[in-house]
């Protein structure tokens, strides 16, 4: 029997590694065929892991002495957070999770402090610090938008820049904006409501107005962009697998001087129409190794919703990797008949 002791040294740490009626002990007993127990000594609290292979053990003192580090800086270790490390220990990939530090990117309104909650989302906000232009790449849940956000405010607060601009292609997902009531502001407002929702969390509904009025804060559709050059400025275009190769080169040339911006997308969910091209999808392969261009790719690791959205995801991958196997072989089979019928027919010599 091989055993590893992890020693607490943050109140409440047993507590919340072992969850609400242990719930979080029994995944990781699960994951790793360990058992967990918690032993109590006039020295404190610790986690006593056992199990039959050493490797497992290792790897389940890896996972728990993360959440330890966790406990001291949350309130409660959520399932998102429990699942990610599951992930991260489980892939050989535990080591990286001592990248995540404590820095606060910002305080919503609620005194929640914005930080990364993923190694991907640490390299993703890294990135941004580092590039004039970045573009983030990845599925659904996985905080593009909202730590872009989150980091436009941070630059307007430390008056790098003088206003934010964000802006999204207004394309229908399957639906067409003619039939709503309303004139054309009313028709556009649902598609940039994301938008909205993000700086609401991060300045207040009050703050978000004024700033609006003053023009230091505009949301607007991507076509509004044309001919216009952004100093001093922090843009954000969300939904960009929806926007036209020739959208994307024009908003990427509206950069002006002592601005960044920030390109988010899911080449998976293009509405686009049948046939054309995104320009999300075209910018990364030509803006690719271009220095102060960042382009930074999230997985389903970092979804930081309800764990089913990861589930959700890998599913459809699955699900499209099947779909383009089938067609290959469609595809192949085609081929050969073709090759078949045209070549010429060989009478037999009679020999």
């Amino acid at each position: 029997m091989n055993r590893r002791i992890i020693r607490m040294d943050y109140p409440q740490a047993t507590a919340k590694i072992f969850g609400n009626f242990d719930c979080h002990a029994r995944r990781i007993e699960k994951q790793f065929s360990v058992t967990l127990r918690n032993r109590e000594t006039e020295a404190g609290d610790s986690i006593v892991i056992e199990g039959e292979d050493e490797e497992l053990v290792s790897a389940a003192a890896q996972c728990v002495s993360y959440l330890h580090e966790l406990s001291g800086k949350t309130e409660e270790i959520s399932d998102q957070s429990l699942q990610y490390a599951l992930d991260m220990v489980s892939a050989g990939q535990g080591n990286e999770l001592a990248s995540l530090g404590d820095a606060c990117i910002c305080v919503t309104t609620r005194g929640k402090p914005v930080k990364a909650k993923t190694v991907g989302q640490q390299q993703y906000i890294e990135s941004i610090r580092k590039n004039t232009i970045v573009l983030g790449v990845g599925p659904a849940g996985t905080g593009k938008t909202f730590l872009a956000v989150a980091m436009a405010v941070k630059a307007l607060r430390e008056k790098q820049v003088n206003r934010i601009i964000l802006t999204r292609p207004a394309i229908e997902a399957g639906e067409k904006l003619g039939f709503l009531p309303g004139d054309l502001q009313s028709k556009i407002d649902p598609y940039l409501r994301p938008l909205y929702d993000a700086l609401y969390e991060m300045l207040g509904v009050e703050t978000y107005q004024k700033l609006m009025e003053k023009g230091t804060i505009e949301i607007a559709p991507l076509a509004y962009m044309r001919g216009r050059t952004l100093d001093d400025s922090f843009i954000i275009l969300d939904e960009a697998q929806n926007a036209t190769p020739e959208q994307m080169k024009m908003f990427l040339t509206r950069l002006g001087f002592n601005s960044k911006a920030v390109v988010t997308g899911d080449l998976t969910q293009t509405d686009l129409p049948r046939g054309q091209k995104s320009g999300l999808a075209a910018a990364v392969k030509i803006l690719a190794g271009i220095e102060d261009i960042g382009i930074h790719y999230f997985s389903e690791r970092d979804v930081v919703r309800h764990r089913l959205v990861q589930k959700i995801i890998q599913a459809y991958e699955k699900y499209d990797r099947e779909q383009a196997r089938r067609e290959s072989e469609r595809k192949s089979a085609g081929a050969q008949k073709f090759r078949a019928e045209k070549m010429p027919h060989r009478p037999d010599s009679g020999k």
